[in-house]
Parts: structure tokens; C-alpha cells; sequence
């Protein structure tokens, strides 16, 4: 029950989400199909909070000593990269999104994903369907890959 449990704490983590959840779930023996099911709903329950709330603490803490500098980097990377995207998906934006969350890369997860969404002010359903495909998207990347390498680890013994 705790590697059950570690694996959904990890899912919830940002960056690490369950990019990095699977695959130590996994390892820790975690049966791969419980430990995606875990890392979906671990991954998917901070999103509606971020997409709520994330924006509103970093503009919060923006003008706040110690804070400020980090929180108004985030606010202007977030504010950046969000503009960027939408100027080359146009119309496609929900399937950027979709993209961006799924394709399993450094910094493109639900958190991130999510919070691009909030800064760019998109609707809230379409961002979190587009959210929650993109996450079931790179829950299959990453589960493959996973599993390719358990194996090809396996062979080499």
C-alpha cells in the first residue's frame, strides 16, 4: 500500500507528474496498470486548483519581498510562452495544448499546461479536456517506453 500511495504522491509533484511516477512505480512493483490509473488521477486532481488559483498567488506574491522576483519571473514566462504558443496554433490552440501536455519533455506537463491555459485566459472546459488528454497522451508514451525498458533490462540479465 505505501509504493501504491508514494505513486500517486509522486504523480502529483510538479515537473516530475507522472512522467516520473510510472516508471519508479513500476520499479517499485507497482503492476504497470495500477500505477497508470494511479498517476491519471494524482496528475489530473492539482489541475483544476492551478487553472483557479496559480495565477492569482502569483500575482499575489509578484510585488512580495523574497518571493517577488520568482513569482514575477513565473508570471512573465508563463505570460511568454503562453503568447508564443498561441501565435503558431491560431485557431488550434486546444490541440497545442493537447500536444504540449502530452509529448512527455521537460517543463510541458499538466502543471505547466494548465497554467499556460490560466494566463492566456482560455476556457476552462476545453483546457481541461485538452489537459486531460494530453495527460493520458503522455501516460501511454511513458508507459511504453517504460515497459520497453523493463524488458530490454530483463533480456540483458
Amino acid at each position: 500500500m505505501k509504493k501504491i500511495i508514494l505513486t500517486f504522491l509522486l504523480s502529483m509533484v510538479p515537473i516530475f507528474e507522472l512522467r516520473g511516477a510510472i516508471p519508479v512505480g513500476v520499479k517499485m512493483g507497482v503492476k504497470w496498470y495500477y500505477a497508470v490509473i494511479i498517476c491519471l488521477i494524482g496528475n489530473m486532481i492539482p489541475v483544476p486548483f492551478i487553472f483557479f488559483f496559480a495565477r492569482k498567488i502569483l500575482e499575489w506574491g509578484a510585488d512580495k519581498p523574497v518571493i517577488g522576483g520568482f513569482f514575477s519571473w513565473c508570471l512573465k514566462k508563463g505570460h511568454h510562452g503562453g503568447e508564443k504558443l498561441k501565435a503558431k496554433a491560431g485557431k488550434g490552440m486546444f490541440w497545442a495544448l493537447l500536444l504540449f501536455v502530452g509529448i512527455p519533455l521537460p517543463g510541458t506537463g499538466a502543471w505547466t499546461g494548465t497554467l499556460a491555459a490560466s494566463l492566456l485566459d482560455l476556457d476552462f472546459k476545453k483546457s481541461i479536456l485538452a489537459v486531460s488528454l494530453g495527460v493520458i497522451l503522455a501516460a501511454i508514451i511513458i508507459t511504453a517506453a517504460t515497459l520497453l525498458g523493463v524488458s530490454a533490462f530483463s533480456a540483458l540479465k
